[in-house]
């Protein structure tokens, strides 16, 4: 590996002043290939199976409104803000 101590980017790897030798491994992280990976043969049915699927269940959803609309499921708007602000960095 030569590395030289000024001189442009190396178009592969971004850095300053590698010599193309170097750079050859880093190609096999590029975008390009990590997708390609994800359209391998064993993960098609999958991702076929999951854009398949509705983005939000409405069934779920409108089951959810209904019971807290009848008083079937208890909603405490304290302790879903004391949880948001916990998940974002707060302190309760």
């Amino acid at each position: 590996m030569r590395v030289t101590s000024n001189g442009p980017l190396n178009p592969v790897t971004g850095a300053a002043g590698v010599s193309a030798d170097t750079a050859i491994t880093s190609t096999a992280t590029s975008p390009a290939l990590q997708a390609a990976a994800l359209e391998s043969d064993v993960l098609k049915p999958a991702q076929a199976a999951l854009s398949a699927m509705p983005e939000v269940d409405e069934l779920k959803v409108a089951a959810l409104r209904n019971a807290l609309a009848n008083g079937e499921i208890r909603f405490d708007a304290d302790r879903l803000a004391q949880l948001i602000q916990r998940f974002h960095g707060g302190h309760s």
